[in-house]
């Protein structure tokens, strides 16, 4: 799986694009890494990340910013010096993250599942990922399965299937209904993960509330490595860095922290001057950062906004329905701004697509956050899934519903079926070589496989 790729085989799929934060990645990866998606096959689904940070602020009269929800893609504290998903700390984190992914692909399956089923259309699979079969059973002509690989899923038809015993002609096959019974299964797996959205957050609304971030000037340094350039200078964990090399910053929040990575990456072994509050008391400490192997600079220390969280819940029905409105067209803006972003600078995002492991990484990090986190993860990856599915590229939902529309401008006359089935197959051979890449390429990333190298 893949939030912003997807492989899978012959079907309908989904994929996701975001970016997300951490608060815990040191300036010593300064560089921004991204995250998951998945592949499909008859109807499947993918799913890929990039970070994004919450905007849409308005200005308080203390100087400070208030981000109010519906304006927020963070999970913890918005650490801008990159994202660390090198750890797999805790098992229980990782399977709540697992579970989620795994929800959300089977509840996009089951929208183009049932979507065929009510219309009385032949359905001959439903499976949960690709590959070799590690469980299954067979209920009213349906095999339901487990497959080996976590890239995806798939509802599969017997339209072309060799060894189905339905005719070719009957009605109730896929490829013989109507063009608006068609595009309604196609699209049914987007439907189903946008409703599974809302319902997420409207349950965030009743249950927890939603976080409402109050940002001041500032960055704060929440941990320093021990041996780094900080801790030898002096810098300690809970500090408030003010100024850099006598300059206040622009903006508080997130670019205020970019502030501080840009100095420091760009002075390699020469000393950056830091206007600190610790406690009471504001004085200067001058850091030496050290060369990365690229040539850049590092300290080695964790980074995040200045903000206060409160959380706001909601005083009766349409107050919370008027809640997850305003959540969920934040979050919706911030994906697709997010896709654009993508397109406009390919060459730079490209290689902030990652894959499946990245995701469960991301989704253990975030559930080790709390509770809040993991309602917007979960929220986001159904966003992020509905909006690249939409996209007209073979092997995705969108590619689908492109080809019924070129069928509808041909006046009802189909494309050749081995055309096809080229175009198709070309798509998802190329979304599947894409997540193997990037699951080798993503589990080389973690820790405990560099710790082995």
């Amino acid at each position: 799986m893949v939030i912003y790729l997807s492989p899978s085989p012959p079907s309908h799929s989904s994929t996701s694009i975001l970016r997300f934060s951490n608060s815990r990645t040191p300036i010593s990866d300064s560089s921004f890494k991204p995250k998951p998606h998945f592949p499909r096959p008859l109807f499947s689904h993918s799913l890929t990340f990039k970070k994004q940070f919450l905007h849409h602020n308005n200005n308080n009269n203390n100087g400070s910013t208030r981000f109010t929800h519906g304006n927020r893609v963070d999970f913890r504290t918005l650490a801008i010096p990159g994202f660390d998903y090198g750890n797999f700390e805790g098992p229980q984190s990782v399977l709540e993250a697992a579970a989620v992914l795994t929800a959300i692909i089977v509840v996009h399956e089951s929208g183009h599942f049932l979507a065929a089923s009510l219309q009385g259309i032949h359905v001959s699979k439903f499976a949960v990922g690709f590959g070799p079969i590690l469980a299954k059973f067979n209920s009213k002509n349906v095999e339901y399965s487990i497959r080996a690989f976590p890239l995806g899923g798939f509802v599969g038809f017997p339209d072309n299937d060799p060894e189905s015993d339905i005719p070719v002609d009957d009605e109730n096959l896929l490829k013989n209904r109507p063009i608006f019974d068609r595009v309604l299964v196609v699209s049914a797996g987007v439907i189903a993960n946008i409703v599974f959205a809302i319902a997420i957050i409207f349950a965030q609304v009743l249950t927890v509330g939603l976080p409402v971030q109050e940002v001041f000037p500032g960055v704060m340094v929440p941990d320093v490595k021990p041996f780094s350039a900080a801790s030898r200078d002096g810098l300690l964990p809970g500090d408030l860095i003010l100024e850099v090399n006598g300059s206040q910053f622009r903006k508080p929040g997130p670019n205020s922290v970019t502030e501080v990575v840009d100095v420091i990456k760009k002075n390699p072994k020469r000393y950056v001057l830091l206007k600190v509050k610790r406690g009471m008391q504001d004085f200067e400490i001058r850091v030496t950062p050290d060369e990365n192997y690229d040539g850049t600079g590092k300290i080695g220390v964790q980074l995040s906004p200045n903000v206060k969280i409160e959380k706001v819940r909601p005083k009766n029905l349409v107050e919370a329905l008027n809640f997850t409105g305003k959540e969920f067209w934040g979050l919706s803006s911030n994906v697709l701004d997010g896709l654009k972003q993508t397109f406009l600078n390919f060459s730079q995002s490209a290689g902030k697509v990652s894959g499946p492991v990245a995701i469960i990484a991301v989704g253990a990090e975030v559930a080790r956050s709390n509770i809040d986190g993991l309602y917007q993860f979960a929220a986001i990856l159904n966003i992020n899934l509905a909006v690249i599915n939409l996209l007209p590229l073979p092997a995705l939902d969108g590619g689908s519903l492109a080809l019924i529309l070129i069928e509808a401008v041909r006046g009802g006359r189909k494309l050749p079926l081995e055309v096809e089935q080229r175009i198709m197959s070309s798509g998802i051979m190329f979304v599947l070589l894409l997540g193997l890449f990037l699951i080798v390429r993503d589990t080389l990333n973690l820790d405990i496989i560099k710790d082995i190298l």
